[in-house]
């Protein structure tokens, strides 16, 4: 979403995208992407701009705040937020957007991607005609343990037909070149949304629809770090799954 408080004081003090992004030393078209979509800059670029636009850097990017509190957790933590519920679609939209190298998506189903954001399979076309290897994983609706997670959120047998969904949902990038869609059946504890050294975890929670559970922004730092951690653990979910060309519609 646009950030308006930024669009509002940049208009009232007459900058321009180029004039401010020569004040800041950042190239204009992040300025572009500061007001138009809402993107948050780093935290030093961000106390820069507020200082030349005369305005509370947290008024402007509220989610530093809660940045600069995760950081005395962990360097690689950008953000926790508490249910995957508070993060808008365009939290997933735009990491995908921004991914150069690497996507990666572990998950049962998330339709909510779909049914939020139509244009993902667009997205995720667009970014791997320019190079990026995109990965996606999804749960395998005949797996004890993806039945097993359906009894215990209580959805009976819904989450079988969503990861059914789900399959449906990205069977039109099956044969892009640089996709590969995979199915799992594994115990899933995170969901993960990877782009590049960005990741979102959405931790599972025993009897909780992950919708109510928490999630964690990670920004890759050292090797061997945070980040890598859960990086490895789609690898090896990854190294178990089987290409969904082998799967019938049902």
């Amino acid at each position: 979403m646009p950030n308006e408080r930024l669009r509002a004081a940049m208009a009232a003090r007459g900058w321009t995208h180029a004039g401010l992004a020569a004040r800041v030393d950042v190239d204009p078209k992040s300025v572009e992407r500061w007001v138009n979509l809402g993107r948050v800059p780093r935290r030093g670029t961000a106390f820069r701009v507020a200082e030349a636009i005369g305005e509370d850097v947290y008024a402007l990017w509220p989610a530093l705040r809660q940045a600069r509190a995760a950081r005395a957790v962990s360097p690689e933590l950008v953000g926790l937020f508490e249910q995957r519920a508070e993060l808008p679609v365009s939290a997933f939209a735009d990491l995908f957007s921004q991914a150069v190298e690497h996507i990666d998506v572990l998950v049962y189903a998330a339709v909510f991607l779909h049914e939020s954001y139509p244009r993902l399979n667009e997205v995720l076309r667009e970014r791997a005609a320019e190079g990026c290897s995109v990965r996606i994983a999804v749960g395998d609706a005949d797996s004890p343990n993806v039945r097993q997670r359906g009894e215990e959120e209580r959805f009976g047998h819904g989450i079988e037909g969503r990861c059914r969904l789900a399959m449906e949902h990205y069977r039109p990038l099956l044969g892009v070149d640089r996709v590969e869609l995979r199915i799992h059946g594994t115990t899933l504890y995170n969901s993960l949304y990877r782009a590049d050294d960005q990741l979102l975890v959405n931790a599972h929670v025993w009897g909780t629809n992950a919708y109510r559970a928490p999630v964690w922004h990670l920004r890759r730092c050292d090797k061997g770090g945070l980040f890598d951690t859960y990086a490895e653990s789609f690898d090896a979910v990854w190294r178990t799954a089987t290409p969904m060309e082998g799967h019938a519609e049902r």
